[in-house]
């Protein structure tokens, strides 16, 4: 008999839609039928329930998260509440990730890697937004990330306030697929594109000495997305050694095959770099900047100091070994 997973009728809402996504994703419950009820007779039948019922208990494979003294965290490194969502990510989100990303091929650290950054990056916000906390509750740092806008437009899967509800068990299919889609293209991305990245430039911090002595250059010899393996990469080693001075300089090819000079921004997303390239040099382009700099090659650097460009490997490393020692 196929299995049942159950989850409340009337509105719905991203959490147990994606919930039920990522269920349908394993073995056990690929080809479940999913029933919405508020009748717990009906809850009762089913062999795991989501977002309703009023229980939390993993071994009898309930999944709610609106009863009074719930408080169940992803880790004890997170802040934020979990709902239905984050509790079967919690739970099965490992299997799911090997699920959509097979052809990956993933190593068990790769999995658990992998886990905690979907969680951080796509889950969190889904749960803060269920369970109604503030993305800002202070001016300086977000309490989680959110960029898909995802429950918002799940919400407007619903029919509006002056529509007849019509088939809700067709609308909320939809609402599976939508966050479902977006959740396997994440995983996907992630696994295909994210990992092998971070490789690049874990081997290139760790060989950021042969770049250069003072170890604050760090040299790509392809291009790859860098600004969050660095600043992670980066907080794992200072954990280890908190002696470690921090990058302040990455260079990289690109696909004109001129190289870039980059500044590392002094945290992810900010436009706020550690150590800008030297006002003197911004704003000024090829010879006039080859002349000012010393170096021969110049094309560019940004009016703000936060990038500039050399003909050569070799040219970029020496204005970004200059830029070290101008104040």
């Amino acid at each position: 008999m196929p299995k049942i997973i159950g989850t409340h009728s009337g509105t719905f809402h991203c959490d147990e839609a994606l919930a039920c996504y990522m269920l349908r994703q394993l073995d056990e419950y690929r080809d479940a039928k999913i029933v919405r009820s508020r009748d717990q007779a009906v809850l009762d039948t089913c062999d795991i329930v989501v977002d309703v019922g009023g229980v939390y208990d993993h071994d009898a494979k309930r999944y709610d998260h609106h009863q009074r003294g719930f408080d169940e965290q992803f880790t004890d490194s997170h802040k934020t509440k979990l709902s239905s969502a984050g509790l079967v990510y919690k739970h099965y989100g490992q299997e799911v990730i090997r699920a959509l990303a097979k052809d990956a091929e993933l190593s068990d650290s790769e999995a658990a890697l992998l886990h905690s950054k979907l969680y951080t990056q796509f889950i969190e916000g889904i749960d803060g937004i269920d369970n109604g906390i503030s993305q800002y509750p202070t001016d300086i740092d977000a309490a989680y990330n959110e960029s898909t806008n995802l429950s918002a437009r799940v919400g407007r899967l619903n029919p509006w306030w002056n529509q007849p509800e019509g088939d809700m068990d067709a609308r909320f299919a939809e609402a599976v697929a939508l966050t479902g889609g977006e959740f396997r293209e994440r995983v996907q991305y992630y696994a295909q594109a994210w990992l092998p990245g971070r490789k690049i430039v874990e081997d290139a911090y760790v060989a950021r000495f042969d770049a250069d002595s003072s170890g604050l250059i760090v040299v790509f010899e392809q291009f790859c997305p860098w600004k969050d393996h660095i600043d992670t990469i980066e907080a794992e080693a200072l954990a280890k050694d908190p002696s470690l001075a921090k990058i302040n300089y990455v260079l990289y090819p690109d696909q004109a095959g001129t190289w870039r000079v980059q500044a590392v921004p002094e945290k992810p997303g900010s436009f706020v770099s550690r150590r800008p390239l030297p006002e003197a040099w911004r704003g000024i382009r090829d010879e006039a900047l080859s002349e000012r700099a010393g170096v021969e090659g110049c094309i560019f650097v940004h009016q703000s100091g936060f990038i500039g460009g050399n003909k050569t490997r070799d040219g970029a490393l020496a204005l970004a070994r200059k830029a070290l020692v101008i104040e």
